[in-house]
């Protein structure tokens, strides 16, 4: 399968007063052209900070210790901010972040925004650029685009302004499209909206996507492939399928479980105990240890690696070495897993 994007052993810390946080330890995934491949986990994870990466957007007080970040052939780590600006950003990857009303300038109108880019990048006329933008508001589903093209952003509801956060993003038809947590702000009628145009966008114009997000509900519409993310580290990666009917990471069985059942047994919806850990004091050995009620001795002391279970399928838990114990999954997940299973007609083969 082709690959786009490549992400490669990326490692980076930030300098704060309180001392250096090693926020990505070491951080591998790629994007298969075309397809939509999804980082979750909850929040301080590393997801946006790996994005942001990408695209060039980390704060001042970030070190890149190591990595690449392979577009085609282009190693973007290499390049200037000055050169991913002009060439790379917008043009090539583009991104949707999770609250429009900070995205969009109060002071510009719709359309001013949304031709910015154009005239920046694509040296176009002002005719020009603007029937492209009334033709981009039409694509994300604003109805009157030419009216809307001389409102400003608080004459818009959230969904209106999230349409347009979108329409912006794909100005300059890029071939990578980033969604940071794309529609939380917004109610779930309209969430699914989101979701559906930016499904259709993608098959219209051949788009690859990357979604971060902490809603594996998102994830499910959405994604091909998934990425765990949990202390700075990707902990489990497959596919939909995979990740979803047989996930083997303790702490991707915690995300599953919390997620909410109309028919589950539980009396109250689970929560994963514990905290994340403090990345200001880097942990040893197994960072979900300590939220880990399967934790062996080994956990304290050594990392896992990853562990192969598939072609597409690995996870970095010591429950995988052929000398731990078997452990089955928590009986209420087993359950609710084999539900879902039957509803989506999974016959436990991947395509």
């Amino acid at each position: 399968m082709e690959k786009i994007l490549s992400v490669k052993n990326l490692d980076i810390t930030f300098r704060t007063n309180a001392g250096n946080i090693h926020a990505i330890r070491g951080v591998d995934f790629e994007l298969p052209l075309g397809k939509t491949v999804a980082l979750v986990g909850e929040s301080g994870s590393g997801k946006s900070v790996t994005m942001k990466a990408v695209v060039g957007l980390l704060d001042s007080n970030a070190i890149i210790n190591s990595g690449k970040i392979f577009y085609g052939d282009i190693d973007l780590l290499t390049l200037s901010k000055k050169d991913l600006r002009r060439t790379i950003n917008g043009q090539q990857i583009a991104m949707v972040f999770q609250d429009p009303m900070t995205s969009l300038d109060p002071t510009m109108t719709i359309g001013e925004q949304i031709m910015e880019g154009m005239f920046l990048h694509k040296k176009i006329s002002a005719t020009d650029a603007r029937q492209k933008a009334i033709e981009l508001l039409k694509l994300v589903g604003i109805m009157e685009a030419e009216k809307r093209m001389k409102n400003y952003p608080h004459q818009l509801s959230g969904g209106m302004r999230q349409r347009v956060v979108i329409a912006i993003a794909l100005s300059c038809a890029p071939k990578i499209l980033i969604c940071d947590e794309p529609t939380t702000a917004l109610d779930v009628t309209v969430q699914a909206r989101i979701l559906n145009l930016i499904k259709e966008i993608q098959a219209e114009m051949n788009l690859s996507v990357i979604y971060i997000t902490h809603d594996l509900g998102v994830v499910a519409k959405v994604a091909d492939f998934v990425n765990v993310m949990y202390a700075g580290k990707i902990i489990e990666r497959g596919t939909i399928e995979e990740i979803f009917y047989d996930p083997r990471h303790p702490y991707t069985w915690g995300l599953l479980s919390a997620m909410p059942d109309l028919e589950t047994d539980d009396e109250r919806l689970y929560s994963i105990p514990g905290s994340p850990p403090n990345l200001l004091h880097e942990p040893t050995g197994d960072a979900f240890a300590a939220r880990n009620k399967f934790a062996m001795k080994i956990d304290e002391k050594a990392e896992p690696p990853m562990f192969k279970i598939s072609e597409t399928h690995y996870a970095a838990t010591w429950l995988l070495h052929p000398d731990a114990p078997k452990i089955e999954l928590p009986a209420e997940l087993k359950s609710r897993l084999e539900r879902a299973r039957k509803a989506a007609n999974y016959d436990g083969t991947t395509a």
